[in-house]
């Protein structure tokens, strides 16, 4: 009986990781895509919104379903409503505050940055 009831906790604990976004991506970025145009992306815990540089914005709600650590490089998927997953990807292990938005299939979409908007061709150079 214990190992089911610890078993059912753990199945809890889970469910609820997996409904919020980590705190590591959650907040305002500045993003870029790769054609140079400038985005406001907010996370919160269960949504996100995507402002564009004339003001339009757009809501997605999602549930993070995957989390990845190795070698302090963090790697985490995200699922919208919809069914179009992403990945929210930081290539470089001692600074959690520039990243990737990339799609399901690791194609780069945006460059995440806390600071200022970022290029691609710039990430890797900080």
């Amino acid at each position: 009986m214990k190992k089911i009831t610890l078993f059912f906790l753990l199945l809890v604990a889970f469910g609820f990781m997996r409904c919020s976004g980590s705190d590591t991506y959650r907040g305002s970025w500045k993003a870029m895509d790769l054609k140079g145009n400038k985005w406001d992306i907010l996370f919160k815990d269960h949504y996100f919104t995507i402002n564009d540089s004339i003001g339009k914005s757009v809501k997605y709600h999602y549930n993070q379903h995957s989390v990845s650590i190795e070698n302090g490089v963090s790697t985490y998927g995200i699922s919208l409503k919809d069914g179009r997953k992403f990945i929210i990807h930081f290539p470089n292990a001692n600074n959690q505050r520039v990243g990737l938005l990339k799609d399901e299939n690791g194609v780069p979409l945006y460059t995440l940055s806390k600071g200022s908007y970022l290029r691609y061709e710039d990430l890797y150079k900080l």
